[in-house]
């Protein structure tokens, strides 16, 4: 057994009547000719959720509250109770299918049972498949979530790859892939165009047209990062199955669901013995292998669980203290805290205290880093709604080459200028900028399989207040530099600090009460964003060709009733809105503005780069 971290906890604590604290993703398959139905699915998880640590478990609960809770093997996986299936009323369309995906991401996941769901959705038009999973933040990150996912999935459509292959499926591949053109869905061929917005997955995500499956755009190699990059490629990505990453490759920062992560779990796969199951139950014998192997053994007894409590109220007063001087130290980029007067006097002071010499890069500090009043914050309510699409990765690393940023400077930017549009439209752009907070793995390699969050957070200011998009792009790659520098030098761990610095059961209490009062009084951020970077070759599912995948993240009263997340996939980036109705009703409106934004930097490109030859032309005569 594992005793959760403070930081897994709370992402249990924050749940409540209106938020549920799952990530989540929609694949959007090509079914192979009817090979992907629910019992092949089953047939697969029995085979290789053992490669999957995480969905294996199960809380087991400390009595009275009094600590936080342990993870337990869960001898007697059903799959029954996880692995279910719906299909779409005609034609099957995006809204349709984000309508569908909603009502499931809105709804907690059954503590009592592993905490994790597998949706098959059929009835999509052009005859796909829909593969929507969650799987509870508590127990999984964005590097963790990767490897669960690269376990299910295979380089060939007949299988896995042997142990160590290391090359990619060639592009020429004659398996259909959904068309990248445009931002704005359509119809399968033939019938016409669908409603605005597309269709949608948990895996890749797409703002890209729902026709039936053509040719994907292009995309490169899965590239790799030399290792004089790594503290810089840490700083910038993957993580919240959600995190943020430059470059969308094979293995940035560790969260990447990269061509190493998919062809050595899937190689893992082929010679793995069968679990010993019985009905849809997955046995204890490869469960409890996998206890072992993490250092689980079995349900904590009630004395011992007490007695653990005992001994952690005891030590919390020390434990508090010291939590307290190293979130100090990190004061001047906590939000909120980073802007009142004196913060980065207090976190030098903290610094000098615990020894810690490093100069570190200063990051913006001020009103600018105060998140304003927006339509999108305040309470949440229960319901959600979801938009996603695609944009061509090429396009985005065209502009990221032209004005020597990375891709996620680039997705960031044009999150700001959908951001502003959308704000615009409802005369509500403040005059100031947003704060977005990216999430950023912080996961060593050594504990690339642990089970649980390792993550911290940049905060970013996003100039929406600023009417010209190129200007915008230079200030968001001027400020996300500023943040991964800083990263780099010292990477944050305030979130797990702050989490240690109460008594588990007062935390668990007092979490939903705080994150409600303060989207009222004073939210830290205006909303989060991710880009979790994925492989740039074709994966498959139960031999079915993955064409999309649309990551969704949480909502909490505190983060804001919208979020943003993108998944780069085989020459596309992919994304998923998340927003509350009562906070923002008409969510694929501002999934269009995302492309609009790209398409405005593109055609400033072309009119400078026109611009240019006119100049240069010789004149006539």
């Amino acid at each position: 057994m594992r005793q959760l971290t403070a930081l897994d906890a709370q992402f249990l604590n924050v749940e409540s009547a209106t938020t549920a604290a799952h990530v989540a993703g929609l694949a959007i398959v090509d079914p192979a000719g009817g090979r992907l139905n629910r019992q092949a699915l089953a047939d697969l998880l029995r085979r290789r959720l053992h490669l999957a640590p995480a969905l294996g478990l199960r809380l087991a609960e400390v009595p009275f509250g009094l600590d936080r809770p342990y993870w337990v093997t869960d001898a007697e996986l059903d799959l029954d109770r996880h692995l279910f299936e719906l299909t779409l009323p005609a034609p099957g369309g995006d809204r349709q299918l984000a309508e569908a995906v909603a009502r499931i991401h809105a709804r907690r996941l059954d503590r009592a049972r592993p905490l994790w769901e597998m949706h098959l959705i059929h009835g999509l038009a052009g005859g796909l498949v829909g593969v929507y999973t969650k799987v509870h933040h508590a127990a999984i990150d964005g590097v963790s979530g990767a490897e669960t996912l690269a376990a299910l999935l295979d380089l060939t459509p007949d299988g896995p790859l042997p142990t160590g292959l290391t090359t990619s499926p060639s592009r020429g591949s004659a398996s259909p892939v959904r068309e990248s053109a445009s931002m704005t869905p359509g119809g399968p061929a033939g019938q016409g165009p669908a409603p605005t917005g597309s269709d949608a997955s948990p895996l890749p995500g797409h703002l890209a047209t729902g026709n039936a499956p053509a040719a994907r755009a292009e995309g490169g190699a899965a590239e790799a990062r030399a290792d004089s990059r790594a503290a810089e490629a840490r700083a910038d990505g993957g993580a919240y199955g959600i995190g943020a990453c430059s470059e969308p490759t094979a293995a940035v920062g560790g969260g990447g669901l990269g061509l190493s992560a998919a062809a050595g779990e899937a190689g893992a796969a082929c010679s793995e013995p069968e679990a010993a199951v019985g009905g849809e139950g997955l046995g204890s014998s490869a469960a409890a292998g996998e206890a072992g192997a993490y250092g689980w053994e079995g349900e904590p007894g009630v004395v011992g669980m007490l007695a653990g409590a005992v001994a952690r109220v005891a030590g919390q007063p020390v434990r508090a203290a010291g939590a307290l001087v190293r979130a100090a130290a990190d004061l001047d980029v906590i939000p909120l805290a980073g802007a009142l007067p004196g913060a980065r006097l207090v976190a030098r002071a903290a610094r000098a205290l615990a020894g810690d010499r490093r100069p570190r890069p200063e990051v913006p500090e001020g009103p600018g880093m105060i998140a304003p009043r927006t339509p999108f914050n305040g309470p949440i309510s229960a319901g959600r709604r979801l938009a996603f699409g695609s944009v061509s990765l090429k396009d985005v690393k065209t502009v990221a080459r032209a004005h020597g940023l990375s891709v996620n400077d680039v997705v960031m930017a044009l999150c700001t200028s959908a951001l502003r549009s959308w704000l615009s439209e409802r005369d509500a752009l403040p005059e100031g900028p947003l704060v977005a907070a990216v999430p950023v793995a912080v996961r060593e390699p050594e504990a690339r399989d642990a089970v649980g969050n390792q993550i911290s957070a940049l905060i970013a200011p996003l100039p929406t207040h600023e009417p010209d998009a190129r200007v915008r792009l230079r200030e968001v790659g001027t400020a996300m530099a500023a943040a991964k520098r800083r990263f780099a030098v010292a990477p944050a761990r305030w979130l797990d600090e702050l989490c240690s610095m109460l008594p588990a059961p007062v935390t668990a209490l007092a979490t939903p009460a705080i994150f409600r009062l303060a989207s009222v009084a004073f939210p830290p951020i205006n909303l989060i964003i991710s880009n979790v970077p994925g492989p740039q070759f074709p994966l498959y599912l139960c031999g079915g060709r993955v064409l999309s995948y649309y990551p969704m993240s949480v909502l909490t009263d505190m983060t804001g009733g919208v979020s943003i997340t993108c998944f780069s996939y085989d020459g596309m980036l992919d994304f998923g809105v998340v927003a509350c109705p009562e906070r923002m009703s008409d969510v694929w409106s501002l999934a269009g503005h995302l492309r609009a934004a790209l398409d405005e930097l593109l055609e400033g490109m072309a009119a400078e780069a026109d611009a240019y030859s006119d100049a240069a032309a010789p004149a006539s005569g």
